[in-house]
């Protein structure tokens, strides 16, 4: 006879309520540790399969002559920790000094959420001047949007994207110009990776992004596996993602608030342990 492995109990809360449960990560490579380390804590055994990988966009003109024309610009927004990224090496390998220009605060920064406005400080070392209560675009346009007549504003983001953002800010009276900073893409060997993850048994599956979720149909899809996955809860981080999940069909059994990995880590566990909220 098999005796389930004891948990420990901590001020009366179960230390890993997550025990041996298989929890699929659909975050890229370079970000799923944060996440898979918070799972891992709590007894879970993460199940890494990346749907999704930074690529160039179609051209990168657009973004390095609006970099070279930075002080032309009321408000930086960025949307992503990735945006940030290719923002400071593209700016360092142009005309401008991208992360000076930003320090001397030309323009001002707004930043999504606060992962990445720390981001913002790591690699540009400037101050985001503001961060929304809730990480969603929504509430970004709320606190920008009595600020924005007259103001020329830019947007940096990836190749497929929500129009919110750009589409309020231009009704409040502000000048937008969007430019692509990425693309988000299928890496080739998810199919197969998500094939062999299947087939050892999933618990659960989070899902940080929205693409994230339009990406893993797309490889299950490659894969020949059904998508909703059958009897498997669906974790959301947060409204916009849930607004995919549903339209793919696969409503989320929970979602994080706040919405951010610890969100997430959070909503993992109490959907499974209701009564450890």
């Amino acid at each position: 006879m098999r005796l389930r492995p004891q948990l420990l109990v901590e001020n009366g809360f179960m230390a890993q309520p997550l025990l041996n449960r298989r929890i699929l990560v659909t975050r890229g490579a370079a970000q799923a540790s944060k996440l898979s380390d918070g799972l891992r804590a709590l007894g879970a055994l993460p199940i890494e399969v990346p749907v999704i990988e930074i690529a160039p966009p179609a051209s990168f003109e657009p973004l390095d002559d609006a970099l070279r024309n930075l002080a032309h610009y009321d408000w930086l927004l960025v949307t992503s920790a990735n945006t940030v990224r290719i923002l400071a090496e593209r700016g360092r390998l142009g005309d401008t000094d991208f992360p000076k220009s930003v320090r001397a605060q030309e323009p001002q920064v707004a930043a999504v959420g606060t992962a990445t406005a720390e981001t913002v400080e790591e690699l540009l070392h400037a101050q985001v001047a503001v961060t929304p209560k809730e990480y969603v675009a929504e509430s970004l346009v709320a606190e920008l949007k009595d600020r924005m007549i007259g103001k020329r504003v830019l947007l940096a983001r990836a190749a497929v994207a929500r129009d919110v953002i750009p589409d309020a800010l231009r009704a409040a009276g502000a000048t937008v110009d969007v430019v692509d900073a990425y693309r988000n893409v299928l890496p080739a060997t998810a199919p197969q990776q998500l094939r062999h993850a299947f087939a050892r048994g999933i618990d659960a599956v989070t899902f940080a992004s929205s693409s994230s979720a339009t990406h893993l149909a797309e490889a299950a899809q490659a894969a020949a596996l059904p998508f909703p996955f059958p009897y498997v809860p669906a974790i959301s981080i947060g409204p916009v993602t849930s607004e995919t999940l549903r339209a793919c069909g696969w409503p989320p059994a929970a979602e994080a608030d706040p919405h951010d990995i610890p969100g997430l880590i959070a909503a993992v566990r109490s959907h499974f342990f209701p009564s450890q909220k």
